[in-house]
């Protein structure tokens, strides 16, 4: 297949050309490639890679009727995604052993269009069940610094921290980390959503995230902070990396669009942990993103059935914001295509040792999201992911996904694959 006359996304700008594809990789590009294939115009728009997110709740076997992995990676496809990695709750049972992973494998590769990659779990109990997790293939390792709200995944207490991040450095995988200090957390002091969001205030996710950097340090493991919300937070990372600490961070489009002022207005489809901050917060996380310090943006997809999203009581309902559809159209027109890219495919690819994934690249596997610039409304029409609810409906981005190809053939059936990371 040749993919003429779009404006392929690179690592290091935008360039006119077409992009040759064979065998499911890309072979070639440059412009006014001539040989005979069939052809994909792409006239108009921008060729991106697929996007790799770095951080989705699927929820295959055991709560797929929260999202599973044929819904949730349709929705990703829609949005342009090509690769999804799966955090290892809520899965029931959770990806902490590889019986367990081995379950979630055979789910997602019966369901999913997308293929895919597995975070398995750290909690107290399992560190010596690390080894076998690593042999199956995951990408590294999940805790929580605070309880998840599930009761098969606990809370990471800090010896199991340090004894987890401790055998991940020998495993060589990073440990992500949900970065809460349950000691930080405050009463409420009512039961509107604005009280969620300041029971849960800024100074516990900074507490978590500089006690993580503690322990990263002191046992070598490299540590990655999952949805920041503050440029405090990544403030954090970005100091401890600058004295050697092997470091990275997210964020999630919902703190960089999103604030406080808007959870009347959401209700429920507003709540997440940590929650959205002040518009004072957003912006100042707006310009660590700008000036290259956030080192990824995944979406923390992370549904629930409706019954579990309705009421006006902010701690009773479940947490969680559905958002994998939106990952790439979020940031679009926001910033520069080549920042789009790199925040969304080639950083959380190489940050996972994904190889063949991330990248418009000879030799990478042929995964490309066509985008049309513009203004462009989010419709419920649109959305795919299985109870089809989110924030960002009637929200206008900066483009759309026209066509998403997983190694060169459109993303719509189920032919998703498990890649485990590159040693």
């Amino acid at each position: 297949m040749l993919i003429r006359n779009g404006t392929v996304v690179t690592r290091d700008g935008e360039v006119r050309a077409d992009v040759r594809i064979a065998d499911g990789s890309i072979a070639e590009i440059r412009p006014g490639l001539d040989e005979e294939a069939a052809e994909l115009d792409a006239t108009g728009l921008h060729v991106f890679p697929g996007v790799v997110d770095a951080h989705v709740h699927f929820n295959d076997p055991g709560r797929a009727d929260w999202e599973g992995g044929a819904t949730g990676s349709r929705a990703l496809a829609a949005g342009g995604g090509t690769c999804f990695v799966d955090m290892p709750l809520n899965a029931h049972p959770p990806t902490c052993d590889a019986d367990a992973f081995r379950a979630k494998v055979q789910a997602l590769s019966a369901s999913s269009v997308t293929d895919f990659a597995l975070w398995g779990g750290l909690v107290p109990g399992n560190v010596d069940r690390l080894g076998e997790l690593a042999d199956a293939g995951v990408v590294g390792f999940k805790a929580f610094m605070a309880p998840s709200g599930i009761d098969d995944f606990e809370a990471a207490d800090r010896q199991t921290l340090r004894a987890g991040m401790a055998r991940a450095a020998e495993l060589g995988l990073p440990v992500a980390v949900h970065a809460e200090s349950p000691e930080r957390l405050l009463p409420p002091a009512g039961s509107a959503w604005l009280d969620w969001a300041r029971s849960r205030p800024v100074e516990a996710e900074l507490a978590a995230i500089d006690e993580a950097l503690e322990l990263a340090a002191e046992t070598g493991c490299s540590l990655h902070v999952v949805h920041v919300s503050s440029a405090r937070g990544v403030g954090l990372v970005t100091e401890a990396r600058a004295r050697g600490v092997d470091a990275t961070c997210e964020t999630c489009p919902h703190y960089l669009l999103l604030c406080e002022d808007d959870l009347d207005a959401l209700g429920p489809l507003g709540k997440c942990a940590p929650p959205i901050r002040s518009a004072a917060e957003r912006h100042a996380l707006w310009d660590e993103l700008r000036a290259g310090r956030v080192d990824l943006v995944a979406s923390d997809h992370s549904p629930a059935p409706p019954s579990m999203k309705q009421g006006d009581d902010a701690f009773a309902v479940w947490g969680g914001i559905s958002g994998c559809q939106s990952l790439l159209a979020s940031l679009l027109g926001r910033l520069p295509a080549a920042d789009v890219a790199r925040l969304t495919a080639h950083a959380p690819a190489e940050r996972l040792r994904l190889a063949a994934k991330g990248r418009i690249e000879p030799g990478a596997d042929a995964d490309v999201a066509l985008v049309r610039l513009g203004d462009a409304e989010l419709t419920v029409d649109d959305l795919q992911d299985r109870h089809r609810h989110s924030p960002y409906v009637g929200r206008t981005f900066g483009g759309r996904v026209v066509r998403t190809l997983l190694r060169g053939v459109d993303a719509a059936e189920p032919r998703g694959r498990l890649l485990r990371p590159a040693r």
